[in-house]
């Protein structure tokens, strides 16, 4: 069974999401559906902490496939994502050749080397030749690397194959499916973008929250689930937000609301805030912010009439 064939339907493809404790919004769930349906590779730009790479990881469940992942970083090389030769194999071989006796020429040798089973396999070239049901592609942080590598990546994006000089074109026998994924430091280059459906992150709303939370954290009260996507949700809004360099992501809230429980918390109060604001503040100065906003940020919500 193909990617495309597995789902049904949008709301199907939710629930199964669910079932392995990722919870998205509808025009996320579409944009995953389109790019299964459609086998194209989907971009997805957004603040660190949004859930990006978790939703790749929860796909390749769902979908059964295993999942290769291509973590970028400034100055990688085609090589380290493509392929590479075993050098060392490749020279013992030809020392073996030359001494045997068999007459072969140099050139003869050479060509042997270029063979497949000296080839060492990176995950670009891994997850096209992955056997049925095929493989899931998370190429991470995209946006870490340079121009000349987004312009390498084109040839995978649009046609899901890749170009080997001493061996040829390698075309997917089941095409991958593939999500990158960007924080946005920089603008990826239009032709990037142009291969692959587009999808927006944005932090979640209080009751998503609330639901993740309480499907990674189920040993948590609902009154302390509860306090910690409210309390997060507050640090994110408007005029909390501008008091920080970073808000915190979904990955902070669950691993906040697992120290909390691992100290026995019941509520939240300024003092445990301030024992363990670390989990969610990775910067001095946002943890030297959030105290003169304890108050604000702990009071109870206005109740809804």
């Amino acid at each position: 069974m193909t990617a495309k064939d597995t789902f049904k339907s949008i709301d199907e493809l939710a629930q199964a999401l669910q079932g392995v404790g990722y919870f998205a919004e509808r025009r996320l769930i579409t944009a995953v559906f389109l790019s299964l349906k459609l086998e194209r590779p989907l971009l997805l730009e957004g603040e660190p902490g949004v859930g990006k790479t978790e939703l790749a990881k929860a796909l390749a469940k769902v979908l059964g496939r295993p999942l290769i992942r291509l973590q970028c970083y400034d100055g990688m090389e085609q090589r380290e994502a493509l392929y590479e030769w075993n050098h060392a194999a490749q020279l013992l071989h030809m020392r073996a050749a030359s001494q045997s006796g068999t007459g072969a020429s140099p050139q003869e040798i050479e060509r042997e080397v270029y063979q497949k089973r000296f080839l060492v396999k990176r995950p670009l070239l891994e997850a096209l030749q992955t056997k049925a049901p095929g493989a899931l592609l998370l190429i991470d942080e995209v946006d870490r690397t340079d121009e000349p590598f987004e312009a390498f990546l084109l040839e995978y994006l649009g046609e899901y194959q890749v170009s080997i000089p001493e061996l040829g074109t390698i075309k997917a026998e089941v095409a991958p499916v593939t999500i990158l994924t960007s924080n946005r430091t920089r603008d990826l280059n239009d032709a990037v973008k142009r291969r692959c459906l587009y999808q927006w992150m944005d932090y979640p709303d209080r009751e998503r929250e609330l639901a993740v939370v309480r499907s990674q954290v189920p040993q948590a009260s609902a009154q302390l689930t509860e306090q910690v996507a409210e309390f997060v949700g507050r640090l994110r809004s408007q005029p909390f937000a501008s008091a920080f360099q970073r808000a915190p992501g979904i990955a902070e809230s669950v691993e906040w609301a697992k120290a909390l429980v691992a100290l026995n918390t019941l509520t939240l109060d300024p003092e445990v805030v301030q024992d363990t604001v670390g989990i969610l503040f990775k910067q001095r100065e946002d943890i030297a912010a959030i105290t003169p906003l304890l108050d604000d940020l702990l009071a109870p919500a206005p109740t809804v009439i």
